[in-house]
């Protein structure tokens, strides 16, 4: 039997709260404390506050209510946390949409939730395909915040004199209305008695793979329980004196609550960025020196390739960084902590579970782990094969998590629901084990596993090993079909600039390190390797890749 708990969470606090009281308190106690910096323009928490009041009696003169499910088709902007907030507060659901998704992706999407109302940005790459739906039908209103008002003056002027090729032309009238028309002689909504249990804050789409993404149903209680479990694993959080790097896109859970909820509900500062730019990273660190910074490992690796061509780069400022979204490489952790002189936390969630299951804490991190189980967290190692059969300590199997995190279901998929638990428990679709202190270990997705003549092969541990290889910058393994063994693993790589190696040499480099069995067939060196929004590695583009057959020869 295998069950790991965590310590429940401190007294007090398992009765279930909402985002909206988690809101009030934060703008009620850090009033005059800055907020957001977007850009370099800046909003206090009572400010905020007020604009989320204000859009929220907007939104309810236009009938929304509880239970209405609101579209936000966002980047990282001032406006993202002010209508978050505000369609809780009239006891909506927000429902997050991929601003780079397709039109026709957005559309699916939409239509499975019955979105009707969705927020945009005028920028011509997200408001065009958002005006082509609603003029088809799909939309009753679409609320259109103007990303020139989310500016500080010479940088609104700017992007409408030197970019305004950018901007999008909003057809007028119905259904379309800015957010300026929104707040509009709006002051504060109507209270709304919130059920915490009960009430879904979030419809949050899973990063499935393979088929259309699941809308994972997560209630105000999963999302305050969460925020209090990540808080508790946190101790060195100074509330109102935290600033907090927001380059993560906010749709994405883990910055939903790892950067946005987290931060206002301590009253950190949060530095929004509206997308990954380099060299506008790297001078937010130098001018606002925030003093958490969460990322995924690519996000560490480019601030690691832009220190290291840096004089003197200073990260004295940062206490530590908090990793999520995939597994970072040992070479790469090092190389940042060399350079930093700070501890990259790595922890583990997913979309259904609000996300945080696990988490290292600063001076108890243990290599290669995601950390233990946070407070009020069950963790259990189950048999793929047989899932009603538990696993011992030390035995690799599917993690499945209990706790007050966990969603309440998919989005009207009662049998995907019911497929996703066993005995009560979230099947996370994960391959792990826990040590005898109950650190997690994840070896494997299930779905990412390579059979190879009747034997599993993990990708990670290919690309574990990958990553050894000096002259290796970025690396994906996956299964392709091979004739004798059913499998094979292929390996990807992109090289570090300047340096340069052949496929055979890599292929003798793992050779030295890997099992005959887990040798990749071929290694192929790429430009670029596909990533998702927020700069995880993709490998499902290279798996729909290889199905269709080799790849034509360049000319």
């Amino acid at each position: 039997m295998n069950h790991k708990n965590a310590p429940p969470l401190a007294s007090g606090s398992n009765a279930a709260t909402s985002l909206n009281d988690t809101f009030d308190a934060a703008v009620r106690r850090f009033g005059s404390r800055p907020a957001l910096n977007f850009l370099d323009r800046r909003f206090t928490y009572a400010q905020l506050g007020t604009l989320v009041d204000r859009a929220a009696a907007g939104l309810q003169r236009m009938g929304v209510a509880r239970g209405t499910k609101i579209g936000l088709c966002l980047p990282n902007t001032p406006y993202s946390i002010i209508l978050y907030y505000a369609i809780l507060k009239t006891g909506g659901t927000v429902v997050n949409f991929n601003p780079l998704y397709t039109a026709r992706e957005i559309e699916s999407l939409a239509r499975s939730c019955h979105v009707s109302i969705i927020v945009s940005l005028d920028i011509a790459l997200i408001q065009d395909k958002i005006s082509q739906l609603a003029l088809s039908g799909l939309f009753s209103r679409v609320i259109v915040c103007r990303m020139a008002a989310a500016l500080p003056l010479f940088k609104s002027l700017a992007l409408r004199i030197l970019r305004y090729k950018d901007l999008a032309r909003i057809p007028p009238g119905a259904p379309f209305l800015t957010f300026e028309q929104l707040i509009a002689g709006a002051t504060a909504p109507t209270p709304v008695e919130i059920h915490p249990e009960q009430d879904i804050a979030v419809l949050q789409f899973t990063g499935g793979t393979t088929g259309t993404p699941k809308a994972a149903m997560l209630s105000h209680a999963n999302l305050t329980a969460n925020i209090a479990q990540v808080q508790a694993v946190l101790p060195d959080i100074i509330p109102g004196r935290e600033r907090i790097l927001g380059v993560l896109p906010f749709f994405h859970v883990f910055a939903m609550t790892g950067v946005m909820n987290l931060g206002l509900s301590v009253g950190a500062e949060l530095l929004l960025l509206p997308r990954l730019d380099i060299k506008t990273l790297m001078r937010t660190l130098r001018r606002r020196r925030p003093t958490v910074l969460p990322g995924v490992p690519t996000l560490f690796t480019a601030i690691s390739n832009a220190a290291e061509s840096s004089k003197k780069p200073d990260f004295s400022f940062i206490k530590f960084c908090i990793s999520g979204g995939a597994p970072i490489a040992a070479e790469a952790l090092d190389r940042f902590e060399r350079l930093a002189h700070c501890q990259i936390l790595e922890g583990y969630g997913l979309s259904e579970t609000s996300p945080v299951v696990t988490f290292n804490q600063v001076g108890a991190t243990r290599r290669g782990s995601v950390g233990q189980a946070v407070p009020g967290t069950t963790l259990e190692i189950r048999d793929p094969e047989n899932p009603l059969t538990l696993l011992p300590q030390g035995e690799r199997g599917e993690i499945c998590v209990r706790g007050p995190q966990v969603m309440r279901g998919y989005y009207e998929q009662p049998t995907e629901t019911a497929n996703a638990f066993v005995e009560g428990a979230l099947r996370t679709g994960d391959i792990g084990y826990l040590d005898a202190d109950g650190y997690l270990f994840i070896v494997d997705r299930i779905k990412d596993l390579i059979l190879c003549g009747g034997y599993n092969v993990y990708p990670r541990m290919i690309e574990e090993a990958a990553y050894q290889h000096p002259a290796i910058y970025e690396a994906i393994a996956i299964g392709i079909p091979d004739p004798y063994r059913g499998q094979a693993p292929k390996l990807f790589v992109t090289l570090r600039p300047g340096c340069s190696a052949t496929p055979v040499d890599i292929l003798h480099f793992l050779a030295e390190r890997l099992s005959k069995i887990e040798l990749p067939k071929t290694v192929e060196i790429r430009e670029t390797l596909p990533k998702t929004m927020i700069g995880k590695l993709s490998k499902k583009e290279l798996v729909a890749e290889e199905a269709k057959g080799p790849r034509p020869l360049e000319p």
